[in-house]
This record gives C-alpha cells, structure tokens and sequence, in this order.
C-alpha cells in the first residue's frame, strides 16, 4: 500500500478519530507530570512528552503519551473513591489548574515552596458540595470561585490568619458551597472571586 493510499484510507467516511480539546491535552500533561514525579519517566522524557501533548489533535495521540503508565492513582486513604478526587502536588513546577475542567467532589492541593492555582470559574461542577484539602508550606495556594458560589472555612482548618477569604459576594443557593480545610504554614491560602467585567 502507498504512502498516498494509506492517507485516503484514513479519511474514509466512518474512521473518524475525535478531536481532542485544550482540557483533555491539560489533563494528560498532569497524569505525565505526575508521572515524572513519582519516577515513572525522567525529565528529558517529560519534557518531550508534554511537547507531543499539547501538540495533540486526537484522542489517540494523547492516549499513546499515558498508555505505558498506571490509569489509576493509588488509593488514598484520607479519601472515598480516587474517582472523585483530583490530587494536585507541585514538584517541577508550579500548577494551574484553570480552563474548562470538571470539578470532582474533593480536591488535595499540597505544595512546599511552590504554586498552586485552582480556578473553578469556567470549570464544570455537578456537585452541590466540593471539599478542597490545602496544605502549602512556604508557597502559596490561591483559589478562584465564581460569583454565586459560597465559601466556608471548616472548622478544623489551622493557622487561619494565613487564610484570606475574598469571595464574599452574595451566593446562589442552587451553586455549589466550597468548603476549604486550610493548613498553610508560612504560605497563605488565598480565596477570591473574578473581577466583574463591566
């Protein structure tokens, strides 16, 4: 078969591969930092990696990038399913986790010296209640909650005066509640809502 017959082979009405989206290849270059976190890959190989994945169109390419790798975390024991949880741990560089993204029913942030972003404003929720766990050393975790949405402080949360709480603007009783469980240490923990526009 020629170069030129594999090509219309493939465009071939049914053979479709989907397209994937900015979420999914940001997705994928998480499970790889993570990755590269625990050893899995080394930091050539990351870097390489992460290239072919926001360079991805398909579904197919980004599933060739994380198919040697595990598909599931292993199972935290401060935590119900891994399924609901995203577990977000600087160790190269800092994370943003912001764009279109679904928000599951529990969040971990941990960081050291690093940064964290959590913004929830274009993010998909279908949970009434969402619990975001945060701990930061000398870095900082900031969280950004759309407008309508409510905070809460839990009660077991420590050094608290290195919890800011911005997001103060009225909630909307059919949104989603935020309740953060704070440990900082010599970091701050930081809460606030978008600029209105206009």
């Amino acid at each position: 078969m020629t170069d030129g017959e594999q090509r219309s082979e493939l465009t071939t009405p049914g053979i479709v591969e989907l397209r994937a989206g900015d979420a999914d290849r940001e997705s994928v270059a998480e499970k790889l930092r993570v990755a590269a976190g625990e050893g899995r890959i080394d930091l050539t190989e990351l870097e390489e990696r992460l290239d072919r994945a926001y360079a991805a169109k398909t579904y197919g390419e980004l599933d060739a990038l994380v198919a040697d790798l595990p598909q599931e975390r292993p199972s935290d024991s401060r935590s119900g399913t891994d399924a609901e949880t995203l577990v977000l741990k600087p160790r190269l560089g800092n994370i943003e986790q912001s764009g279109r993204w679904t928000v599951p029913r529990r969040v971990v942030a941990e960081c050291k010296m690093l940064h964290i972003v959590i913004d929830f404003t274009e993010a998909t929720c279908a949970y009434r209640d969402v619990t975001v766990e945060a701990s930061c050393g000398t870095g900082n975790i900031q969280l950004i909650v759309p407008q309508g949405w409510a905070v809460r402080i839990d009660g077991t949360s420590t050094n608290t005066a290195h919890i800011s709480n911005k997001a103060t603007a009225p909630t909307d009783p059919s949104s989603p509640t935020l309740t953060i469980v704070g440990h900082p240490r010599a970091g701050r923990i930081k809460i606030k809502q978008p600029r209105r526009r206009r």
